[in-house]
């Protein structure tokens, strides 16, 4: 699967907090969206079916 590039905008605030928490998991803060954004699609898989592609 090809990896694709996504451009957003966030609060200053919000990117200094996303980075702490990456920092304490010993993630850079693009591994940490990219878990965030995993644990979300596997709880909605969950809750309403498997996605189809």
């Amino acid at each position: 699967m090809a990896t694709k590039s996504l451009s957003i905008r966030i609060d200053e605030e919000m990117l200094h907090k996303l980075h702490v928490v990456a920092d304490y998991e010993g993630r850079s803060a693009n591994s940490q969206i990219l878990i965030l954004i995993r644990r979300c699609i596997e709880e909605y898989e969950a809750k309403h079916g498997s996605i189809p592609l």
